[in-house]
C-alpha cells in the first residue's frame, strides 16, 4: 500500500526541495495528496512546485501558505530559482489563504494514515497545530528535516536554517507530541552531497531536467549540492537509510542564545522525538537515484 504524503517546502531557495519533490513524485509507494508552500514568495514557490508536476504528469493539489515568520523578522523574502520558470509549463494561479484549512481537511479525512514532511521554516505547520490541537495525533507520522543534532549542549555550529527562520513556529512544533515525530538534522545532512559535475551527469534524466536548470541558479553561488531534504523524505520508504534513536528535543527562544537551536536529550521519560544519528551513505544514495532515474519525459514550454 502507498504511503499517504503531505509536503510542506519552501522550494526556491536551497535547491534540495526540488530535488525532494522530483523524488516523491516519482517514488512509485508514495501517494502525494498535495503540497504547500512557505516563506517569503510563497506563490512563486508554488509555481516551481507546479512545474515539477507538470513534468511527473501529476496533478497535485498547491496551496501557497505562510509568507512571514510568527513573530522574527523574515530573513529568506525570495525564491530566485524561480527565474528559471519561464522555460516550463506551470501553473500561476493558486487558491488564497487556504493551505492551513487544506492541511487540516487532509489529515482529518485521513486519520493515522497521513504522513507530513515537513522540508522549510515550521510556520505553517505551527499555525496547522494551533489551530487544531488534534491534527498531530492524527497523523501518521511528522518527518522533518530540521536541526542539528550533533551536539547535546547545542555548541555546534549554530542553528539549523529551518529551525532558526521560524524559532517559535518550530518550537511549537516540537512540543506538540505527534505519535511519530522524527527529525533529520544538519550532522547528517552534510554527509550527503554532490559537486556540480556530479550534477551534470546524473541530472539528465526527464524528471530531473528542470532541477537541473534550477540548479543553474543554486551554483551561481555555491559549489556544492547537499541532500538536505531528499535523506529526510528517503526515510519514510527505506528504514535502513537513517539509524535513530529516541529522545526529547527542546528549542532555544532566548534573543541572545541564538534562537532555534536544537538541544538534544536522549533516552528519558517521555521520549517525544526521534533524531537521525547514523547514515548509511552508499544506500541513500542507491535508493535516491533507483527511484529518480525513472522519470517520465518532460513537458516543455512552448
Amino acid at each position: 500500500m502507498r504511503r499517504k504524503l503531505l509536503l510542506d517546502t519552501d522550494i526556491g531557495s536551497d535547491i534540495d526541495d526540488a530535488v525532494c519533490l522530483a523524488y516523491v513524485l516519482a517514488q512509485p509507494d508514495c501517494e502525494l495528496l498535495g503540497i504547500t508552500t512557505v516563506t517569503g514568495e510563497p506563490e512563486r514557490r508554488a509555481m516551481l512546485a507546479s512545474a515539477l508536476c507538470r513534468v511527473a504528469g501529476k496533478e497535485v493539489p498547491i496551496y501557497p501558505g505562510s509568507e512571514l515568520p510568527l513573530l522574527v523578522t523574515q530573513r529568506q523574502p525570495a525564491a530566485p530559482q524561480a527565474s528559471a520558470l519561464s522555460r516550463w509549463e506551470h501553473q500561476t494561479i493558486f487558491p488564497k489563504r487556504q493551505a492551513i484549512e487544506f492541511l487540516r481537511r487532509i489529515i482529518h479525512e485521513n486519520p493515522g494514515e497521513v504522513d507530513l514532511l515537513t522540508i522549510g521554516p515550521l510556520t505553517n505547520i505551527a499555525l496547522l497545530f494551533k489551530l487544531d490541537p488534534e491534527v498531530p495525533s492524527l497523523l501518521r507520522s511528522l518527518v522533518s528535516m530540521c536541526g542539528y543534532f550533533g551536539s547535546r549542549s547545542g555548541d555546534g555550529p549554530g542553528p539549523e536554517w529551518n529551525a532558526s527562520l521560524d524559532p517559535h513556529a518550530t518550537a511549537i512544533v516540537y512540543r506538540s507530541q505527534a505519535r511519530v515525530h522524527r527529525s533529520v538534522g544538519l550532522d547528517m545532512t552534510r554527509q550527503v552531497t554532490l559537486t556540480r559535475e556530479q550534477v551534470a551527469a546524473e541530472f539528465q534524466t526527464p524528471l530531473l531536467q528542470p532541477v537541473y536548470e534550477f540548479a543553474q541558479v543554486w551554483f551561481e553561488k555555491k559549489s556544492l549540492m547537499t541532500l538536505h531534504d531528499p535523506l529526510a523524505a528517503t526515510t519514510l520508504f527505506d528504514d535502513g537509510i537513517c539509524e535513530f534513536e529516541r529522545g526529547t528535543v527542546e528549542i532555544e527562544l532566548t534573543a541572545d542564545r541564538s534562537p532555534g537551536t536544537t538541544y538534544w536529550s536522549p533516552g528519558g521519560q517521555p521520549a517525544w522525538h526521534e533524531v537521525a544519528v547514523s547514515v548509511h551513505r552508499d544506500r541513500f544514495f542507491e535508493h535516491l537515484f533507483g527511484i529518480l532515474h525513472r522519470a517520465p519525459s518532460p513537458e516543455r514550454k512552448r
